[in-house]
């Protein structure tokens, strides 16, 4: 049986999966597929009140191995980045987005070489993420952990990427932030 508590943060989290499917597929068809405000969260470290950064997450498949293929064949089927771009925002504009419970909880972000932020999140192991746009927001206490090249979502995480920026450089890093649905927040809360 669930609990209420249990049933408060599966509604949260589904609430905030549609939005974020939404956000995105308004980007990808609107805006040329540039992250939107809700996209970028302010990140707080614990203990802190103001915000450290901005940066860019990812919601990825809970399988994300096929969507990582069709990433990967549309970056290698030509050097032309702007065919590419064009590939990759007609995938993710078709269907992509249209089934928010087929995404996974932990969502993921990509750090440069030697970045501080990344160190500091990974020695921290935790954060809030603060999502706002129009007239939502959300708080959410996350885990975070460094993926391993091998792991599904760092694939889906590169192969992404790599169709918007054709240069990314070696020494990357993809961390992965996983939300404590019981202790998140949202501002109006779901109906």
């Amino acid at each position: 049986m669930i609990g209420a508590a249990d049933s408060t943060a599966k509604t949260l989290r589904d609430h905030f999966f549609g939005w974020q499917c939404r956000l995105r597929q308004l980007s990808v068809r609107n805006a040329g597929g540039r992250p939107t405000s809700g996209m970028r969260p302010d990140v707080v470290f614990v203990g802190e009140e103001q915000a450290a950064a901005r940066i860019t997450m990812l919601i990825v498949k809970a399988d994300p191995e096929e969507a990582t293929d069709r990433f990967r064949h549309l970056y290698r089927r030509t050097n032309d980045p702007a065919d590419r771009r064009d590939a990759a925002m007609a995938f993710l504009a078709a269907v992509y987005y249209q089934r928010p419970a087929e995404f996974a909880d932990e969502m993921s972000a990509l750090f440069g070489p030697g970045a501080e932020m990344a160190a500091r999140l990974c020695a921290d192991g935790r954060c809030v993420l603060r999502f706002s746009q129009y007239e939502q927001s959300y708080a959410l206490p996350c885990r975070v952990r460094a993926l391993e090249e091998t792991d599904p979502a760092f694939q889906a995480t590169y192969w992404h990427n790599a169709l918007f920026n054709p240069d990314l450089p070696p020494g990357i890093q993809i961390l992965g932030f996983q939300p404590e649905w019981e202790d998140a927040t949202a501002k109006p809360p779901p109906t």
